[in-house]
């Protein structure tokens, strides 16, 4: 007997759930949803909310599944990520290949017929670019890995706006370069942090290839380049004073943690930067979305 079979089920359903990066997606789902309530003057239809949330959130979850079942190797060789269910054997890749292929199957599905094709076809080039260009390719080619692999993780809330008009937008496109111009900072004070554990996978992220003080000076130029890119939304006359207040304030914590990343480091300040940078874009994508509807 396996030791996936062994598990009791609603241990291997936790499993299960833990195979989609819950966490990770959640948060790319709370930036299409936003994406979905900015694109209409009111609120969105309800029922093609749910179809284009649920679509969504499947595609996402199928393709952190197959990112888990591509990685499998290297996540063994990280501490981080060493307890992974495919990792540990308590799920079989077998399994979790079926796994991931009926969630997205399911979640294109519903985009195609319920919600458009755009949103479909836009949703699958979301997870062939995190889960097959990047995961198999730049992850191991490039430090700049995440910097261009950026665009799959940017890519929700554009597929959000087309899901209730149809089209993509020039302000969708404004919410991409937020989190395209985000994701750097976000990401390299992590690697700074598990620099080692990455040398040891070896996966050429920015601290292992070009060393940690180079790491901290783009960590710092990339959140000057994100505080300029988030005022976009106010420039462009798609938010308000309340926004551009907002996004002020948010930003300036930002450049405040990368800027002592760069010059005052003390140990845990990587994780503590990495753990802002989440707060950071929820913080700024809620603000969009009350500035929406108090404006």
């Amino acid at each position: 007997m396996t030791e996936a079979a062994a598990t009791g089920p609603v241990s291997l359903l936790r499993e299960y759930y833990e195979l989609t990066k819950p966490r990770v997606v959640m948060l790319l789902t709370l930036t299409a949803v936003i994406g979905m309530f900015l694109a209409v003057p009111g609120l969105p239809p309800l029922a093609l909310l749910f179809w284009a949330t649920l679509g969504v959130t499947l595609q996402q979850a199928a393709a952190a599944a197959i990112n888990q079942i591509i990685d499998r190797e290297v996540d063994a060789r990280m501490a981080r990520t060493c307890g992974r269910p495919l990792v540990t054997g308590r799920i079989g890749v077998t399994a979790g290949i079926a796994f991931a292929t009926a969630l997205g199957l399911a979640g294109f599905v519903i985009l195609w017929f319920l919600v458009n094709p755009l949103t479909a076809l836009l949703t699958q080039l979301g997870l062939v670019g995190y889960a097959g260009i990047y995961t198999l390719w730049l992850k191991r080619a490039t430090p700049q890995n995440i910097v261009i692999g950026g665009a799959a993780g940017a890519i929700p809330p554009v597929i959000g706006w087309a899901a209730m008009t149809g089209e993509v937008h020039a302000h969708a496109l404004i919410l991409f370069a937020i989190i395209f111009a985000w994701t750097p900072p976000h990401y390299w004070p992590l690697a700074i942090a598990r620099k080692d554990e990455y040398a040891e996978a070896g996966i050429p992220m920015l601290p292992v290839t070009h060393g940690v003080e180079y790491t901290r000076t783009q960590v710092l130029l990339y959140t000057l380049i994100l505080f300029a890119v988030a005022l976009l939304p106010f420039a462009s006359g798609m938010s308000g004073f309340l926004y551009l207040f907002g996004a002020l304030a948010l930003g300036l914590i930002f450049i405040g943690y990368a800027w002592r990343l760069k010059f005052r480091p003390v140990p845990g300040l990587e994780m503590r930067t990495f753990g802002y940078s989440i707060v950071y874009l929820m913080g700024l994508f809620m603000l969009l979305l009350a500035d929406h509807y108090l404006r």
